[in-house]
């Protein structure tokens, strides 16, 4: 995951996040190999960021950008719905307000989408003070994602999704064979997994469920796929 930032100073580049659920669940299951999740810090740059991290105080920097484009394309405007959009939006800028925090309706996102603003992505506003941990964390959640987990003997890993995936795209985040030959899943909650020996103690506690392919998987789950290709 990409994360811009501006008016902060902050390492460029990628950052491992100190995930304390992956930190547990190796404390635990003694891996082999822990892979944890690394955010990219990209400063000043917008276009290729999957969400922004900026101080309070330098919001209007960030806004006056879509301002500008927006204004831009106000004069041009033709057509009434997206006149009206426009001004919706440039009406919540004027108030210093992210667009990521204006509620719109489906074909208004579509539209908005289309011309791109920057304050568009997920936008989180901080005082200045915070760690890096928490910054990522905190762009995590405005980006809507979260971690689902697989953990063993052999390695303990992190793994990012969009929060409402269903079980088959975790699964192909793993692996494509193992969402091309998806059969079941046993899924674990954290605080169960971490009650149990292993996961095969879970199953024999009766804490696994066993969930088909629709299935969606809840934030810091253990998985297992049973797939056949």
């Amino acid at each position: 995951m990409k994360i811009g930032f501006t008016g902060i100073e902050l390492p460029e580049g990628k950052t491992k996040y100190h995930d304390e659920t992956l930190m547990a669940l190796a404390e635990k299951d003694k891996p082999k190999k822990v892979s944890p999740f690394f955010a990219e810090f990209i400063g000043d740059e917008f276009v290729q960021s999957e969400a922004i991290v900026i101080p309070r105080s330098k919001i209007l920097d960030l806004l006056i950008l879509d301002m500008e484009k927006i204004d831009a394309r106000l004069v041009r405007l033709t057509d009434e719905d997206e006149k009206a959009l426009m001004t919706k939006c440039m009406e919540a800028l004027e108030e210093e307000i992210p667009l990521c925090d204006v509620a719109f309706d489906e074909a208004e996102r579509k539209m908005i989408t289309a011309i791109a603003p920057v304050s568009f992505k997920p936008v989180v506003q901080i005082e200045g003070d915070e760690d890096i941990d928490t910054l990522i964390a905190l762009a995590l959640e405005k980006a809507n994602y979260t971690f689902f987990y697989t953990s063993g003997p052999d390695e303990s890993h992190a793994w990012l999704i969009e929060k409402g995936s269903d079980i088959v795209t975790c699964a192909g985040k793993i692996h494509t064979d193992l969402a091309r030959g998806f059969i079941k899943g046993d899924v674990v909650a954290f605080e169960d997994y971490m009650n149990c020996h292993s996961f095969n103690d879970c199953k024999s506690k009766g804490v696994a469920r066993l969930v088909d392919r629709d299935y969606i998987v809840q934030p810091r789950e253990i998985i297992e796929i049973r797939f056949n290709v």
